[in-house]
């Protein structure tokens, strides 16, 4: 079964940082495109990062230069680090696959606060 699940999330304050995790199994991991989206209240879920099987990187203009996505083959594991955090990251961040199969994580939330 194709499964994806996040972890890493919390509450930080402006400036902190936080790193996400995404640990998948029952795929080819190696094979899949990988991305980060959030979505905060009342808005759309939006793609924050992505990083093909061939580790082509692309970011949406919000996060460039604090956020920095990455993946790890051998132990299936996508990861995000989010430096510099501000209010407006404050969203539930999804971990999401496409290869074979099409799967999303169950989100982790993270709150940007003082």
């Amino acid at each position: 079964q194709a499964r994806l699940m996040e972890s890493g999330g919390g509450l930080v304050q402006p400036g902190g940082s936080l790193r996400l995790s995404c640990a998948a199994s029952g795929i080819i991991f190696p094979v899949y495109h990988m991305h980060w989206y959030r979505q905060a209240p009342g808005k759309e879920r939006e793609l924050v990062a992505a990083i093909s099987s061939t580790k082509n990187i692309n970011y949406t203009d919000s996060v460039k230069g604090r956020f920095t996505i990455s993946r790890d083959n051998a132990e299936m594991k996508l990861y995000l680090q989010m430096n510099n955090l501000k209010p407006e990251d404050t969203a539930v961040y999804y971990c999401h696959g496409l290869g074979h199969y099409d799967v999303w994580g169950q989100g982790t939330q993270v709150t940007v606060s003082s």
